[in-house]
């Protein structure tokens, strides 16, 4: 899905356009750039849309756009909470490992797997989830999938041993991600292009919120309690989630309504002629599914403007992960704080984050401006802007960081030091992300796939060498040695706002 030029772009997983048209690239064994290639029509050439009066279509009163604005704000306040738990729950388990540790008998490094295995789960979900979306809809996909995220926290609040308690973590990972790879649609679904802006905007800061929303939580309930508690909020708060989802979130997804509609004006008529396009899906599930694993893998393979940016944004994800292992590192055994006020410390990255989204009118006005010199089209390059200042803020905000964790240096520096950081990140994906979808739009949501799988691969890994590293190298070191790796990525965006567009000319993806 892509937005107007006053918008930030949101993706779910891989659409049926994009699979359809994979698929008949790979079946007829194709030779040309497959990113050109026309979509082949879900629509059987005899049931043309123009010629077919058993063609259902949506009536005003059953399209999603035209649902009252209060219920439309009301579903994207559902789904954003839904979206905050599922990605808080994602750092919360970091405060949980002392406890874990101490009752599996196990070391610390395993205990971390806790984050790292539900984070892989994050990214591996919307390779399933986004082709499910595509034939069911948004509403039995979100209903299952949070049933499961429900269902399977309890096995990881009451885990008898620490393999029930990973196995199940990765498991809550997986099926939480739905909100990740299917939410942006949703609002696409109820909003037209010129209104989407700020709704989207709403929702796009709650996957990045979540993650420092989770230590904030979780270093209370561990000061005071066990570390069991940390499981079982996250029970009662997905438990009120998922009936918020039942009671206020309808079916939005245009083409499973008019499927639902096709399949009740056959039973009430008894004419088995009324169809709609989702009735004549050429591939099965299993081959969409192999299709949304493989494409985003091959772009990853022959596409090097997409590799390089998918492993920026997972380097910038890895260190947000990893300051989960950090800050306990810098807060708690450099300034002797308690374990709640260790969670605390994460507040200066979230007001950056919040700073960050207050920044996106100003880009949008820049992205008007710069529409308006390209006659009302804009470049993929011009999205790059915030990404050129991310870039810079936030390896200047690590080496600021890295030099104020001295126990001589008041702990207000550190934290002071870590809103750049928060506000940075929030450039850096955004402005990734939008590039992405707009520079790829021929297999955007295939290229998003690919971004996210890289991004969710550094963010399970980077937390288990973050101890080893900080207790070898020290505060400064550590946090250093990431500063110096931030510096050395920060000119791509500069680069291919440069040279993107002769790039792009190039690329068997890219749109040029």
């Amino acid at each position: 899905m892509s937005t107007n030029t006053s918008e930030t772009v949101l993706v779910e997983g891989p659409t049926s356009r994009d699979l359809e048209r994979l698929a008949h690239a790979l079946d007829n064994d194709e030779e040309q750039d497959t990113s050109c290639a026309p979509p082949v029509s879900p629509i059987k050439p005899e049931q043309s849309k123009d010629h077919d009066p058993f063609e259902v279509t949506l009536e005003p009163e059953d399209d999603p756009k035209n649902l009252p604005s209060w219920r439309k704000w009301l579903v994207i306040f559902v789904i954003s909470i839904g979206t905050l738990c599922a990605t808080s729950a994602s750092s919360m388990a970091a405060f949980a490992e002392t406890g874990v540790s101490s009752t599996f008998h196990v070391g610390s490094e395993v205990a971390i797997l806790g984050v790292s295995l539900f984070v892989l789960g994050l990214g591996l979900g919307p390779l399933l989830i986004g082709p499910l979306s595509e034939v069911y809809g948004r509403n039995w996909v979100y209903r299952i999938s949070y049933g499961l995220f429900f269902a399977f926290s309890w096995a990881v609040a009451f885990a008898p041993n620490i393999a029930v308690y990973l196995i199940f973590r990765f498991l809550t990972g997986f099926s939480s991600s739905a909100f990740l790879s299917v939410a942006g649609g949703s609002i696409s679904d109820m909003f037209d292009n010129s209104r989407i802006a700020t709704p989207m905007a709403f929702y796009t800061g709650s996957p990045f919120i979540g993650p420092v929303l989770g230590p904030l939580i979780a270093g209370f309930i561990n000061q005071n309690t066990s570390w069991r508690w940390t499981f079982r909020i996250l029970i009662i708060w997905t438990f009120a989630v998922w009936n918020m989802l039942i009671a206020f979130v309808p079916e939005t997804y245009a083409p499973y309504l008019l499927k639902r509609k096709a399949a009740k004006l056959r039973n009430q008529t008894g004419d088995d002629r009324y169809w709609a396009p989702l009735d004549h899906r050429q591939h099965s599930l299993a081959r969409s599914l192999m299709l949304s694993c493989y494409v985003p893998f091959e772009l990853l393979v022959v596409d090097q403007m997409a590799l390089l940016l998918d492993l920026w944004s997972a380097l910038i994800l890895g260190i947000l992960y990893l300051t989960f292992q950090a800050f306990p590192v810098i807060f708690g055994q450099v300034h002797h704080f308690e374990l709640e006020f260790v969670g605390m410390s994460f507040l200066g990255i979230g007001i950056g984050m919040i700073l960050g989204l207050l920044c996106q009118p100003l880009f949008n006005r820049h992205l008007l401006k710069v529409a308006a010199r390209h006659g009302g089209q804009t470049p993929p390059e011009a999205r790059l802007l915030p990404a050129m200042i991310g870039g810079v803020m936030v390896p200047a905000s690590l080496y600021w960081l890295a030099f104020t964790t001295y126990r001589s240096v008041h702990w207000i520096a550190p934290i002071i030091a870590s809103i750049p950081f928060g506000t940075g990140v929030l450039f850096i994906f955004t402005s990734v992300f939008t590039y992405t979808v707009t520079a790829y739009r021929p297999i955007a949501a295939s290229a998003m796939a690919a971004n996210a799988a890289v991004r969710t691969t550094f963010a399970a890994a980077f937390p288990l060498f973050a101890g080893q590293m900080y207790h070898h190298l020290g505060t400064v070191g550590a946090t250093a040695l990431l500063a110096g790796l931030t510096t050395v990525a920060a000119p791509l965006p500069f680069v291919f706002h440069k040279i993107g567009a002769r790039l792009r000319a190039k690329s068997k993806f890219a749109a040029a």
